[in-house]
């Protein structure tokens, strides 16, 4: 195998040595296997190191994700599954962030929206369909969205991601034009995890993605299981458009 790829069948791995069904931070025991269409993982690559986060297909080239995910394009891959058990795995070509994206905003508490597009080398199999993007819906504190991801199902456990696992997240307050906040309704840990960032929140009764996944905190010394937080959909479609017309891509409905 040539270097260049190392890192990238790390993360792969991650996916081919992922547990079974199992109480999951995203999803208690629940596959998501009708949202495979619409759902990738992103891996990425830095110096020594290999990660990977969600994404959502908006394009036959053109995945949406978080924009704290993005490497170089020559560093990052999308995988689509496998091929007699190994990984196959998609070029990006080109990667665009949010432009009012703050890489230090947690630090520095700026206004940031993490989000970026991802323009793959070549069109996405067949089996892959652009997911529904909302256009704006008013998302009363207590209802309830449905949240999909790759992540794992136990915090700090690399090898229990890479199933695509879906949960029932109730809204909470604040209230926010740009952000999203949910937890779990039955107090039982569902929520984002390592991995998911980047993944869907789906309306609760619909395949429509009303937010983008791009943080998650946990109770204690615990990062995952309490918080998730998303970058709403509908306030960004303006950009979203620009971005994938400038691409040659039809913008989602």
């Amino acid at each position: 195998m040539r270097p260049a790829f190392v890192m990238f069948a790390l993360a792969a791995s991650l996916v081919l040595m992922a547990a079974g069904p199992a109480p999951a931070l995203v999803g208690a025991s629940a596959p998501a296997d009708a949202l495979a269409s619409a759902v990738v993982m992103v891996l990425n690559r830095t110096a020594g190191a290999a990660g990977f986060c969600s994404g959502i297909v908006v394009g036959r080239n053109a995945i949406l994700t978080a924009a704290h995910c993005l490497a170089a394009p020559q560093d990052m891959r999308i995988y689509l599954g496998e091929d007699a058990g190994s990984p196959v795995l998609a070029e990006v070509a080109s990667t665009v962030a949010h432009p009012l994206y703050r890489a230090d905003a947690p630090r520095t508490r700026e206004r940031s929206i993490d989000l970026a597009l991802l323009r793959t080398a070549l069109p996405l199999p067949p089996r892959f369909e652009p997911a529904t993007l909302d256009r704006g819906r008013v998302l009363a504190v207590g209802s309830h969205v449905r949240i999909a991801g790759f992540g794992v199902t136990q915090e700090g456990a690399g090898t229990t991601a890479g199933k695509l696992r879906v949960a029932v997240l109730e809204v909470r307050a604040p209230a926010s034009a740009i952000l999203l906040w949910a937890d779990d309704p039955a107090n039982a840990g569902a929520g984002a995890c390592t991995g998911d960032s980047g993944g869907p929140i789906f309306a609760a009764t619909s395949d429509v993605v009303i937010a983008v996944t791009d943080w998650a905190a946990g109770a204690g010394r615990r990062n995952c299981g309490e918080l998730t937080q998303a970058a709403l959909v509908a306030p960004q479609r303006a950009w979203i458009d620009s971005v994938l017309s400038r691409w040659g891509a039809n913008p989602p409905t």
